[in-house]
């Protein structure tokens, strides 16, 4: 079965961007780019890894699930066009190759792709999606960086499920102070 993966960067007080979607804070050169691009390469925008000579293989993963916000930041039709991209909203559309925009339950999407065959699922985000999706995550990769934004928008917006638990796999500390952290769900029985 998938796996579905919300890989996103956080700063250390839980935010995803700022209060209108910035995340120019966040830090975009440093020791920890050169991992980042080696073994997520396909979490970069087609057109950066292309400029950069990174080649993307869709090994880790080959879809991923975007609010609109997060998707309409990158003010290009297509930004993950070497992957399927899903954009869930109720009220907007756009037409780009390997793009679609639903306004489908994104649990249900998300059960309905993790049983079909592939690599793995991105989450890219945002905090009201990934709230919704909460309990389908099944790996949690955070770049936590070491910036306070003091408020914005959260790793996850408010949410009523039970706890869940995820258990540590991996934690790289650079010296630019970025952290990758990353956390597979523990599963009851």
């Amino acid at each position: 079965m998938r796996e579905l993966i919300y890989f996103v960067a956080v700063t250390l007080d839980g935010y995803i961007a700022g209060p209108q979607g910035e995340y120019d804070a966040f830090l975009m050169e440093g020791d920890h780019m050169a991992p980042l691009m080696a073994r997520f390469a396909d979490t970069l925008p087609t057109d950066f890894a292309e400029a950069q000579g990174v080649s993307q293989t869709r090994e880790l993963i080959d879809t991923v699930l975007m609010g609109w916000n997060t998707y309409a930041v990158g003010g290009v039709p297509s930004p993950y066009r070497h992957l399927r991209q899903i954009v869930f909203s109720r009220s907007r559309t756009a037409h780009a190759d390997s793009l679609e925009v639903t306004a489908s339950d994104p649990r249900e999407v998300a059960r309905g792709l993790k049983e079909e065959e592939g690599a793995g699922i991105w989450l890219c985000g945002g905090g009201a999606l990934a709230a919704t999706l909460a309990p389908e995550v099944d790996r949690l990769i955070l770049k936590r960086h070491p910036v306070l934004f003091g408020r914005g928008i959260p790793l996850f917006e408010a949410h009523s499920y039970l706890p869940e638990r995820f258990a540590l796999v991996e934690n790289t500390v650079f010296d630019s102070g970025v952290m990758f952290s990353e956390f597979v769900r523990v599963r009851e029985g």
